[in-house]
């Protein structure tokens, strides 16, 4: 096996307090699992083992949680951003979320609605087909350099989407202030002040996944899971829940992020929010956020051991382990923020030192390690661009 060198920082968490969540938990996860459950076409994702990866690590198992089956949208975001919306709806017209429904309410006399968010691609999709759903609009803001792919995939949904010439998160304050003048209804998965009840039902809606993926391992208990993250949101979501059913202490959570937008990483090392700004123009689209979520952040502060930055290499090279498996595991077609994770195990596998790298992530024989593939190709160009023409690829 060749060995060769990535760019990838681990930093240990000082602040590591484990704790369980009130807002992110099995109760709220299992709220939002019985309203997905109730959606035309829903299914759990597969969750798939690798055995031959896993042995070649030297761990005992690695399981993949593959989100491209998701409502055929190809990604995981469209449980944060249905669930949202139809709690949002049921506040305003004093229904009962056990009882809702999307077809039901497209039915009823209602105003228009208009759903606005800002997006790199997947959480806008979610958002786009809960409008359609519903019989109503959603204007979709992307970030400067949109891949047109994921443009489309917005509007053959019905929405509107507009590409700005600003990074995501000042997309996200262009929004929020057309939307006040507009009189529409902002669906995004950071807060500010004064919004945080939708960000904090999108979050408990991402936990479907994780209470499926319980439910899938059948009694196996994880014992390390890594969770890429942008500003954080379905990482917290997903650990809160996974803490109260492991517990905290249990729980070996390493947070990943692409070098461009390592908000929380270095907001870990700093022991404080850290915000990064500038373009972010890293692979991973879905992850270039430059500023935490605040409900999220004190979550993975007090209970993910590890904050992992990398480049964008080490995602490429999760695509391509995934897309071309070792032995009889099998294929995960999985796009470059969902296959991060896999890229740092990847890594660590070819590393001159990767005795003293899973020394550190605490990686041994007897380890279980989850992961999550959030998307598939949602960008099929780019897809092929680093899986068959080698772009990001490893120079030995």
């Amino acid at each position: 096996m060749s060995h060769f060198t990535l760019k990838m920082q681990i930093a240990d968490n000082a602040a590591f307090s484990p704790g369980q969540s009130a807002l992110f938990n099995r109760q709220s996860a299992r709220e939002a699992r019985a309203f997905h459950s109730s959606l035309p076409g829903y299914q759990p994702t597969p969750l798939l083992s690798l055995p031959a990866f896993a042995k070649a690590l030297g761990v005992e198992q690695i399981l993949v949680k593959d989100e491209s089956h998701r409502f055929g949208l190809n990604a995981f975001k469209m449980l944060g951003g249905a669930w949202a919306i139809a709690r949002l709806l049921c506040k305003e017209s004093g229904c009962d979320i056990g009882k809702f429904s999307f077809a039901a309410f497209r039915q009823q006399q209602h105003r228009p609605i208009t759903f606005t968010t800002t997006t790199d691609g997947n959480h806008g999709r979610g958002v786009a087909w809960a409008a359609r759903q519903l019989g109503q609009h959603a204007v979709i803001y992307m970030p400067k350099g949109s891949s047109p792919a994921r443009v489309r995939h917005i509007t053959e949904l019905g929405a509107e989407c507009i590409v700005t010439q600003m990074n995501y998160d000042d997309t996200v304050r262009m929004t929020i202030s057309n939307a006040e003048k507009n009189g529409w209804k902002v669906v995004q998965d950071t807060a500010w002040e004064g919004y945080n009840e939708v960000p904090t039902w999108i979050m408990q809606g991402y936990a479907t996944l994780a209470d499926e993926a319980v439910e899938q391992m059948q009694g196996t208990r994880p014992t390390h899971v890594f969770l890429q993250a942008g500003v954080g949101a379905m990482a917290a979501g997903v650990l809160g829940y996974l803490n109260d059913v492991y517990g905290a202490e249990a729980l070996h959570a390493v947070v990943v992020e692409p070098d461009k937008a390592d908000c929380l990483f270095r907001s870990a090392r700093r022991g404080e929010i850290v915000n990064v700004g500038g373009e972010m123009n890293t692979i991973m689209a879905g992850l270039a956020c430059g500023e935490p979520n605040p409900l999220g952040w004190p979550l993975l502060r007090d209970c993910a051991r590890q904050f992992i930055s990398c480049e964008d290499r080490v995602a490429a090279l999760g695509m391509r382990v995934l897309g071309n498996p070792l032995g009889e595991d099998p294929r995960i077609v999985s796009g470059e923020s969902g296959a991060v994770s896999a890229g740092v195990l990847a890594t660590i596998l070819h590393h001159p030192q990767a005795q003293a790298l899973k020394e550190k992530l605490k990686l041994t024989p007897a380890s279980r390690v989850l992961l999550l593939s959030t998307e598939g190709d949602t960008d099929p160009q780019h897809y092929r661009e680093v899986v068959w023409e080698g772009k990001d690829g490893i120079t030995v």
